[in-house]
This record gives C-alpha cells, sequence and structure tokens, in this order.
C-alpha cells in the first residue's frame, strides 16, 4: 500500500518523466491577484500564464499546491470533521500546459497515471465531459477505450471559467465507485448523484476558449490544460478506505491527538469528530501561520482565527485544559517535513503563536460557554430555539467566539443563531467600521503595463554599475494612457531602453532624480517596477516637450541612492542581528527603504525588551565597524536557498537570483542597492520598536548623517531640558526625579487641604438643611469641583445628615456637575438616579444611577441655581405621587 507521501512524489515524477518542469507550492497567501482570500488552487500561481500575460521558461508544469478553503461566508467550516470529504486545508495534485499540449495528451496522461502507475482498476472508473465536447468524448472511447456507457455528459458542472470573460473551456472529470456498500442505496444511483458513492478524483479542464464581453466564445490560438487531483482523496482509493481522515495523511495526525488525550479513536462518536476537526484544522493553522498569517480580527487573520478556537473547543471537549493545538500544529510540521521543508524550519515561530492564541482564549472560553449556556436555558423557557444577535454579538465582543463556532456549539441543542441580527449589532455598536476584505489586498497589475510589455518593452537597468546613461524613450504615458509626446506642466510615466533608476521593489523605494535633453527637463519623483521586465519612470516635464524616440540622459540623485544604499545594506546586518540576538523563529514581514530611513518588520512574539533593544543596536554597530565587503553575484535560486541564502518566505523568485553577502554572517536574495563595504554606514540608531500585528514587530532607525543628526537632536534636546531645571546635562535624570517627588508630595499636600477645605464647606452648608414631610433635604450649590471631588463632599454631608436626601451640584470646566444622594432608610421612596435626572434637565444635560447615588452634568452652568431651587418641589411632588 503506497503512503500518501508516496503517491504524491509518484505523480510529480511521472510528469517530470514526461517533460513537465517539477514548480513548488506556492504560498496559501496569493501574490498580485486581489481576487483570492488564500490560494485554493493548483492554477493559481499559473492564472497569469493562462491569460497570456507572463511567460517562463517552460511550457509544461507540474506541481502539488497546498491550499486553504475556508473564507466565505458559506465555506462549510462546520461540515469539517462531520464528514468524510470536507477539509480547510488539503494538497491539489495537478499538471499544465501553456499552449503545448491539449485534450489528447492531458487525458492520456492522466488514464496511464491511474491506470497503469497507480494500478487502478479500469472497471471503476467513470468519465464526464462538457454537453457537446464530442472530441473529449471521442478520445475517451477511441483513444482510452472507455465504454460509451461509462462516458456521462453534464452541462452545469463541466464547463469552467475564470471569471465573467476570459480563458475558458470545457472539463472532463474522472469518477472512482466505491462500491454499492457506500452509496445511497437507490436503484437510480449513478454517476453525478450526490452520494458518496461515485467520488471525483481528477478535473482536467482544456482552456479553449476566451470569452468576450457580449458572452461570445473566440477560440484560443493557444488552447491549455489546468487539471487537479487532491491528494487526499487519490490516497483514500489507493489505501482502500472510506474517509480522507483514515488515510496515512490524517490518521497519523490523529494517532498523535490520541496519544495526547489518552482517547482511543473509534470508540465515541463525538469524540471521533473532535479529533477530525484538530487533525484538519491543526493542519491549516501550521501552514498559514507558516506562511506569515497571523490570527487577528479581519481579513485572512480572522478566518485562521475562526479556526483555531474552532479547534479549541474541540480540544476541550476531548478534556484538554491546557493548550495543546501549539503541539499538534509542530506535529504537523514535523510529519510533513519531507514536501515542505521550509515551512517546518518555522515550527518554533509556529509554536510560540499558536500558543499565545490559546492561551488568550482559553481565559474566556469557560466564561462564553457560561453565557451561552444560560443563554440557551433561558431561551428553551421561552420556547425559542435561536439564539438573538446581540447574544451572538457579546459573545464574539467579550469572549472572542466566531459566530460560526457559537453556531457550532448550539448546534447540538436544537438551536440556530440569528446572523442578520449580529450584522445589525456589529453596524450599530463598533465604533470603528471594520473594512471587509477586498482580496489579497494587493493591487492587481494595471492593464496597460502588460500591454507596454506584450508591444515588446523591455528595460534594461544598468544602476548597479553606474548612476547616469544616456538612452532612448520607448513609451509615454499620461492619465494612463499611451501617448507620443508631452508638454511642459505634464505629469508623465517614461520608459526608456535603459535606465539607472532603480524601480521601487523588494521593500526599496524608488530613485528620483532627472530626465534631460537640449530644451527638455523632465523632474522624477518616482521610479515603480509594476512587471520585472519594466521600469517606469514618474514626475512632471518642467521644460520642453517630450516624444517617443527621442534620445535622453538620465541622471539619479546621487545623495538620495547612497543614503537608500545605507539604509539597505543597514537592514540586511539588522536581519542577521536579529536571528542572534532574539532567536532563529526570526523572519522578515515587510521591510521599507527610503533615503530618511528604514523600517523592518519581522516575526516575534513579545515585546523586545530594553535590554534586547540595546544589544542589538550595539550589534549592529559593531557589524557596520568590522568593514565586511558587501559582495554580490548572480546564481540559481536553488542553489542559493540550498548554501543558506535567505529569502522572503513566499515571494516568488526567478529561476536566477541575486545574492547579497555580508561576510559570513549574512547572505541574502536581494535586487536592491548597496554599498561597496558595511563600514560606509557609519552609524546605525534606533528610532522606535512597536508591534503592529499580532506576532509582527517593527523597528524603524536611521543611518549614517541621518543617525548622526538624530543623536545630536536628543542631546540638544537634553542641555534645553538641563537649562530649564537649572542642572548639568550629567545630573538631569538626578534633578529630574527629585522634582518629580516633590512634586508628588506637593500634590498630597494639596489633596489633604482640599479634603479640609470641604470638611469646613460641609459644616458651613449644614445650616442649608430643611424638611419635608419630616425628611431632611440638603440642596446647595459647592465651590468647583470634579465628579469625584462631588462624591467626596456627598459621604461626608450623608454622615452629618444621618437620614435625608442630599442635593449638590457646582460649575466645572465651564459646564456643570451634579450629585444627589439618598440615605439608605428613604430609597424606597425617593430614587437618586430619577431626581438627578430631572435636574440635568434644567441645566442641558442628561444623567442617573443608582437609587442611592447618582450623578449628572449639564451644558448650563447659569442655570444651576434655578434647577438647585427646585429640588424641594420636585421631593415633595415624588412623595405625594409615590
Amino acid at each position: 500500500m503506497k503512503t500518501g507521501s508516496e503517491i504524491r512524489q509518484l505523480f510529480l515524477k511521472f510528469f517530470e518523466d514526461r517533460g513537465h518542469t517539477i514548480v513548488a507550492s506556492s504560498s496559501l497567501v496569493p501574490h498580485n491577484d486581489p481576487t483570492l482570500l488564500f490560494t485554493n488552487a493548483g492554477m493559481n500561481q499559473f492564472k497569469d500564464c493562462f491569460l497570456g500575460q507572463e511567460k517562463r521558461a517552460y511550457v509544461r508544469a507540474a506541481s502539488s499546491q497546498k491550499c486553504v478553503r475556508a473564507g466565505g461566508k458559506h465555506n462549510d467550516l462546520e461540515n469539517v470533521g462531520r464528514t468524510a470529504r470536507h477539509h480547510t486545508f488539503f494538497e491539489m495534485l495537478g499538471n499544465f500546459s501553456f499552449g503545448d499540449y491539449f485534450k489528447k495528451e492531458a487525458i492520456a496522461y492522466a488514464w496511464e497515471l491511474l491506470t497503469v502507475d497507480l494500478g487502478i482498476d479500469k472497471d471503476r472508473l467513470y468519465v464526464s465531459v462538457y454537453t457537446d465536447d464530442d472530441e473529449a468524448a471521442a478520445i475517451w472511447n477511441e483513444q482510452e477505450g472507455v465504454p460509451r456507457e461509462r462516458i456521462f455528459r453534464f452541462e452545469e458542472d463541466n464547463f469552467w471559467s475564470m471569471g465573467d470573460t476570459g480563458p475558458c473551456g470545457p472539463c472532463s472529470e474522472i469518477f472512482y465507485d466505491n462500491g454499492p456498500e457506500v452509496g445511497c442505496g437507490s436503484p437510480d444511483c449513478t454517476v453525478g448523484c450526490d452520494c458518496d458513492r461515485y467520488m471525483e478524483i481528477w478535473n482536467n479542464v482544456f482552456m479553449q476558449f476566451n470569452r468576450q464581453p457580449d458572452g461570445e466564445l473566440v477560440p484560443l490560438p493557444k488552447p491549455a490544460v489546468d487539471t487537479g487531483m487532491g491528494l487526499e482523496r487519490i490516497t483514500t482509493v489507493m489505501q482502500g478506505v472510506q474517509s480522507n481522515y483514515d488515510t496515512d495523511l490524517i490518521r497519523d495526525i490523529i494517532g498523535y491527538i490520541e496519544r495526547l488525550s489518552g482517547k482511543r479513536y473509534g470508540s465515541s462518536s463525538d469524540d471521533d469528530v473532535s479529533m477530525r476537526v484538530m487533525a484538519d484544522h491543526s493542519r491549516a493553522t501550521a501552514f498559514l501561520i507558516a506562511d506569515g498569517v497571523m490570527p487577528s480580527n479581519e481579513g485572512r487573520g480572522y478566518v485562521l482565527r475562526r479556526i483555531m478556537r474552532r479547534a479549541m473547543r474541540h480540544a476541550k471537549m476531548l478534556g484538554f485544559a491546557d493548550p495543546v493545538l501549539y503541539k499538534t500544529a509542530v506535529f504537523v510540521l514535523e510529519f510533513m517535513v519531507d514536501a515542505y521543508p521550509q515551512e517546518a524550519e518555522r515550527k518554533g515561530f509556529v509554536a510560540k503563536i499558536v500558543e499565545k492564541e490559546e492561551e488568550r482564549f482559553i481565559q474566556t472560553l469557560d466564561n462564553g460557554l457560561r453565557m451561552l449556556n444560560e443563554e440557551v436555558e433561558r431561551r428553551r423557557r421561552q420556547q425559542s430555539t435561536v439564539i438573538p444577535g446581540d447574544v451572538l454579538f457579546k459573545l464574539y465582543d467579550t469572549y472572542g467566539f466566531p459566530t460560526d463556532l457559537t453556531a457550532d456549539i448550539v448546534e447540538a441543542e436544537g438551536f440556530t443563531v440569528d446572523e442578520d441580527g449580529f450584522q445589525t449589532c456589529m453596524e450599530e455598536q463598533r465604533k470603528k467600521a471594520r473594512q471587509h476584505w477586498k482580496g489579497s489586498g494587493e493591487e492587481a497589475i494595471g492593464t496597460v503595463y502588460r500591454e507596454l510589455v506584450e508591444q515588446g518593452n523591455k528595460v534594461n537597468f544598468s544602476g548597479y554599475h553606474e548612476l547616469q546613461t544616456t538612452s532612448r524613450i520607448t513609451a509615454i504615458l499620461h492619465d494612463g494612457e499611451q501617448v507620443s509626446r508631452a508638454r511642459a506642466g505634464e505629469q508623465v510615466e517614461i520608459i526608456t531602453e535603459t535606465t539607472p533608476f532603480y524601480g521601487e521593489s523588494g521593500g526599496q523605494t524608488g530613485d528620483i532624480g532627472t530626465i534631460s535633453a537640449p530644451g527638455l527637463k523632465v523632474d522624477i519623483s518616482e521610479t515603480r517596477k509594476p512587471l520585472p521586465e519594466l521600469i517606469v519612470h514618474i514626475g512632471q516635464v518642467s521644460e520642453g516637450t517630450l516624444q517617443i524616440g527621442q534620445e535622453v540622459h538620465l541622471t539619479v540623485d546621487a545623495e538620495a541612492r547612497k543614503a537608500t544604499a545605507l539604509n539597505h545594506t543597514a537592514t540586511h546586518i539588522l536581519q542577521a542581528v536579529l536571528v542572534e540576538v532574539l532567536g532563529d523563529h526570526v523572519k522578515q514581514a515587510g521591510s521599507l527603504v527610503t533615503p530618511d530611513r528604514l523600517r523592518f518588520d519581522f516575526n516575534h512574539f513579545s515585546a523586545i525588551t530594553n535590554d534586547e533593544l540595546r544589544q542589538i543596536e550595539i550589534e549592529v554597530n559593531r557589524r557596520i565597524r568590522e568593514n565586511q565587503a558587501v559582495e554580490t553575484h548572480e546564481m540559481a535560486a536553488d542553489e542559493a536557498i540550498a548554501a543558506g541564502a535567505t529569502a522572503l518566505f513566499g515571494e516568488k523568485y526567478g529561476e536566477r537570483v541575486r545574492v547579497v553577502n555580508l561576510g559570513d554572517f549574512s547572505m541574502e536574495l536581494c535586487g536592491g542597492t548597496h554599498t561597496a563595504a558595511a563600514g560606509d554606514i557609519g552609524l546605525f540608531k534606533v528610532i522606535q520598536e512597536s508591534g503592529i500585528a499580532a506576532g509582527v514587530r517593527r523597528i524603524e532607525a536611521a543611518t549614517g548623517a541621518r543617525a548622526l543628526k538624530l543623536m545630536q537632536q536628543q542631546q540638544e534636546s537634553i542641555g534645553r531640558l538641563a537649562g530649564l531645571v537649572k542642572s548639568e546635562p550629567s545630573q538631569l535624570e538626578t534633578r529630574l526625579t527629585k522634582m518629580v517627588e516633590h512634586q508628588k508630595e506637593l500634590e498630597r499636600e494639596l489633596a489633604t487641604l482640599e479634603s479640609r477645605l470641604k470638611a469646613v464647606q460641609a459644616d458651613d452648608i449644614m445650616n442649608k438643611i430643611q424638611e419635608i414631610d419630616s425628611i431632611k433635604l440638603l440642596a446647595a450649590m459647592v465651590e468647583s469641583t470634579d465628579g469625584k471631588g462631588l462624591r467626596d463632599m456627598a459621604d461626608k454631608l450623608r454622615d452629618k445628615i444621618g437620614s435625608g436626601v442630599i442635593a449638590i451640584g457646582c460649575p466645572y470646566e465651564g459646564k456643570v456637575n451634579l450629585l444627589v444622594a439618598v440615605t439608605a432608610d428613604l430609597t424606597g421612596q425617593l430614587h437618586a438616579g430619577k431626581l438627578v435626572a430631572a435636574l440635568a434637565a434644567d441645566v442641558g444635560g442628561r444623567g442617573g444611577g443608582r437609587p442611592d447615588l447618582a450623578q449628572a452634568g449639564g451644558s448650563q452652568p447659569e442655570h444651576l441655581a434655578r434647577a438647585l431651587g427646585k429640588v424641594a418641589d420636585l421631593v415633595r411632588s415624588t412623595l405625594l405621587n409615590g
């Protein structure tokens, strides 16, 4: 019996032997695709190839792609663990042709691999084709010998399109007959039935048309093939099991959960569901975090959090009281290390992030469950089976329960949830509405840039070795449109044959400078690199007329480039030092390199201490003083990574990459510009360290002259502060400490005096007591004070009055503070909250509170005396009507 790992390897070897390039799985976080939340199919990373917008060195490819499907409203997350084939994380095996082979070869490959290499019985295989795809049907019958009665024609499920327009075409699916014992039992059961008997295992998409905006299907000049076979499904076939969870791909993870929990899989249906949920969600959790997704309350981070918290709740159901998901996530990465070695290297970081998330959720889980159980009982008594939206919102907002988790919990009690009511509460009660997710968060590449490349525009970058050059203009853009010329005052984008200008990429900002010719000057304020082949200069024509074909001189601002280079090389040193000081879990999560500063984001699970930050700064400066030469060279991407080069995880690299070395302590894949030696940086100074997301820290720093200027400014500031307090700079801390202690002493003395003053004031106003129906009433205006001051005075007056009602108020900072206190023996007759509310209305305010004590505010201090004068009538009226 073949293992899942062996099946994966057999698939890839089969296609490699048939001229396919084996392409590594792309990240679960899609790049340059605003339509996707997560990578959910093997073709995602080849989308631009199918659209004809990207040319690669190969026309045949095969891959085993990690995928996640868990982002939509109807994503069936609640079904994961309850059915045989629902998953959040799965692997998709696929072979692809970009204008090379088509139906005949694709069908032959699929049939050969299934029936010969995997040895599946042909009599258990069925196929489907699109309704009118006679070509595919004939190939299956005449070429592969599949009987006509085993070829089914469908319409809805057998035509695939990338969108409303663009590449599309018919599909041909292959089904495996699991046997009548797993079917629905109907005599009419056949391929297409919703039961589990006939299971789709492979889908071949034949992209042969380009759908026009009017719906017309125009044949593509070079048809393409996109196929997908779920590794988990084909493994069930090969291992003779009925559930994906019973394959070794997942069963070994369940076995690990068995050992941790002390429970046996198969002994309890409820425990079995929980183990399956934990196994599946551990896979999604491990790979999403390894690919840089952090649990949060928005976008893909919120989807991850939902998955994690559902797993945590099922862990609790299995009897786990302490964090355990972090252990199963690490087991997943270790278990799948052969297929995904880079992800396994991040297991330490993954464990830290998951454990911290578990610790936070466990603290609130019990309280949330208690509240939910009470609500279920309350609703049951009211003969209702719906958990209302406001309760869902409180569980979400206070206890961190995603709505689908709440729905999952109450389903066992026969309850449903009010999703619409929850959404209404979200809109009403959130102070800042969270933006709905709009795709990957990355901008799509502008169509005009792709058109320029298709027209043959390809820019040669010469800026590694020179800052000036002469070249010819090949394209001009104005307001997003191609134009032949541009005049003074117009904002333009310029493409030349060669340029020394670095286009913004890899976190490094683009160069600035000028493009000039006799009678012409363009001030370049920005340079971008929208596509690997294209560098675009953005600026304004300040003199003359610019036109296509014109020979121009390009000059980079040397000072800005040099300052940027200092910061970029310092960023490489910083990353190496962070790994040394904090640990090898540190991975880059983003960066920005400009002439003024550098910003480096990285994965780390806790705030950096002052001692750690000081050590980081010292080590970076030590490396700078060592003055190692900065060496660059090109090599094969696989070779560079094998040699230990640091790569931005999930980034797409070409076959050849540029490697930047600083001695033996830093080796990174990088296309940016750098100094000749580390010592050129001169000085490195941290400006700020902060957290920007769960598990992501940010360091901002300056180098060279900018760093020196910052330190001088800080020194000057210290000097000015020392002068203000009449101290030497070296004694400033001691002097300030004494001043703060003196200030606190004065504040304590002031508080004592104020307390005595209030006591005296309380004695003075006691003569204003009057009686209403034998109840003492004290209504008076007091000296200006805040709410706390009023409460302190009320306490003193209540002690003195014994039994009665106190109503006091004062103007405060242009407004009104009011307080009403009712002694405990009278709260059955008079309510302080209602009394103060009535008084507040007279001073343009509102208020309320407890029966014995209530406060209010107002905006009309000029009416305060009149309001206090009405207290007696208000009390009298209340007693009369009570």
